[in-house]
């Protein structure tokens, strides 16, 4: 989805649960070390090439500074600046949720 923000991850491997392929992805896209934490949503998209299914999870950053090794840029923000990036389409419930969760607290 070039051009359009998606929240990092990728593809989940034979023999690997959601939660090893969010730590491996994370380890390739970015070089940092994370701690799977609670799903935040879970979707089915279906774009032109195909359909995907789409698991978001928090994390804790235990370790690293992120180092792009597949993307353009990555960005820290606020619940609030969330809103005004263009994400592709299968992150949006992922990010009205972590908008939701974040500004009420949980």
């Amino acid at each position: 989805m070039a051009g359009r923000w998606e929240f990092p991850g990728g593809k989940v491997e034979l023999g690997e649960s959601p939660r090893e392929a969010l730590v491996r992805e994370i380890d390739e896209e970015l070089r940092c070390e994370v701690l799977v934490g609670s799903q935040v949503e879970s979707t089915r998209h279906e774009y032109d090439f195909g359909t995907i299914v789409l698991t978001t999870f928090y994390c804790d950053l235990l370790g690293g500074e992120p180092h792009l090794t597949d993307h353009d840029e990555v960005r820290w923000c606020t619940p609030g600046e969330m809103e005004s990036l263009l994400w592709a389409p299968a992150d949006i419930p992922a990010v009205e949720r972590v908008r939701r969760d974040l500004t009420h607290g949980h």
